[in-house]
């Protein structure tokens, strides 16, 4: 489960760095970045398969997928290099090449689940694309925010953007987990399972919305720490809610 995380946060974060407006940001942040998904990589090759039962399989075999991880790890530390340096141009391969590989690492971390109606993989493919965007974009949000500390005279469309991409994502999910819900071949009737449930919606989809529109409200008054504060709440509701959602998941098997 820790390496799916990694998985998924490494990936909603390359994918928020290419839609982001990168040349409104400076050099600094992104090699930041760059950095914290070399540890995450890291630390995703190293549980990789950790708790798995020894019949789970994935998408792609486990030696492929730390293959994967280790080229991530290679290609985050270049890139930060790079990054160092001001090669916007050349870093801004690195992300593509971060986003690709972790594309793949995704499909590589997500056991296979199925149940007796037939889950189909397209279901569980989106599913874990559309927890990446959530995790990225709350995670991304939330150290850009921070960055503004340091680089004050940054203009506040990046964050603006990033938020919205955080709203976005919020509502997404929530349609997939719906989907999930109402094609659940079994109803989630056992008291824990329902508690996971309560606190997969209450936390992982409504709490980001709510955050979301406090940001927008803050944001036109120019206050980026207060902004920065909420989205760091916000973090840890989506954190809760991807992770109650992930044991609910595997416990009934069906994306929920």
């Amino acid at each position: 489960m820790i390496s799916l995380f990694c998985c998924r946060l490494i990936c909603g974060m390359s994918l928020c760095w290419i839609l982001m407006p990168r040349q409104q940001v400076t050099a600094g942040f992104f090699r930041i970045q760059h950095l914290v998904v070399l540890g995450l990589s890291v630390l995703a090759a190293m549980t990789l398969s950790a708790g798995y039962a020894p019949d789970v399989t994935t998408l792609i075999p486990a030696g492929a997928t730390r293959g994967t991880l280790i080229a991530i790890a290679v290609t985050a530390y270049v890139g930060s290099v790079f990054w160092t340096l001001g090669r916007r141009l050349i870093g801004l391969g690195s992300i593509l090449l971060i986003l690709l590989l972790s594309c793949l690492a995704v499909l590589g971390s997500q056991p296979l689940i199925t149940t007796s109606a037939g889950l189909t993989r397209t279901l569980v493919v989106v599913n874990e694309f559309s927890s990446a965007w959530l995790i990225g974009t709350a995670v991304t949000g939330m150290l850009l925010g921070h960055w503004y500390l340091t680089a004050t005279s940054m203009s506040l469309t990046p964050l603006i953007r990033l938020n919205q991409f955080f709203l976005s994502a919020s509502a997404l999910r929530a349609i997939i987990a719906g989907v999930g819900l109402l094609t659940c071949p079994e109803s989630v009737t056992d008291t824990t399972h329902f508690v996971w449930l309560t606190l997969r919606w209450l936390s992982g989809i409504a709490g980001p919305l709510v955050m979301s529109l406090l940001v927008w409200r803050i944001l036109k008054y120019r206050n980026t720490q207060s902004a920065t504060g909420v989205l760091f709440a916000g973090v840890i509701l989506v954190f809760l809610g991807e992770m109650a959602a992930t044991l609910l998941s595997n416990e009934v098997g069906h994306p929920l």
